[in-house]
């Protein structure tokens, strides 16, 4: 294995790492609360990665969202439920009274057909 014979000085040193600048690093924002969040990674702000909640308590808060928009869409269910079986016992009602209302002109023509007889 190749060794150095002399050690590098300091200027020899700096001379070569001249070349070697920090450079800026990317960010962006984020597209969830609009921090300004370096590429690629989380969110500090709001925990989130491409749109996705990625921390722990941003995960425990997202099951409660759900249960949330589970509850609500049960109940407008229940509530087309409700509507419908509404509809169908007016149905029913306006079906009957059409029943009633034959059977009572029928009773009247009968009995005008007998009084005439």
């Amino acid at each position: 294995m190749a060794v150095p014979k002399k050690r590098t000085g300091h200027s020899a040193q700096g001379h070569r790492r001249s070349n070697w600048k920090a450079t800026k690093p990317e960010t962006t924002k984020c597209p969830n609360c609009g921090a300004t969040v370096l590429a690629h990674t989380v969110c500090t702000e709001c925990g989130t990665y491409k749109g996705q909640p990625v921390s722990l308590k941003d995960k425990a808060a997202q099951p409660a969202v759900k249960e949330e928009k589970k509850a609500a869409k049960k109940a407008e269910k229940a509530a087309d439920k409700e509507e419908k079986a509404e509809k169908k016992t007016a149905k029913k009602s306006a079906k009957a009274a059409a029943k009633e209302e034959k059977t009572v002109e029928e009773t009247k023509t009968e009995t005008e057909e007998k009084t005439e007889e």
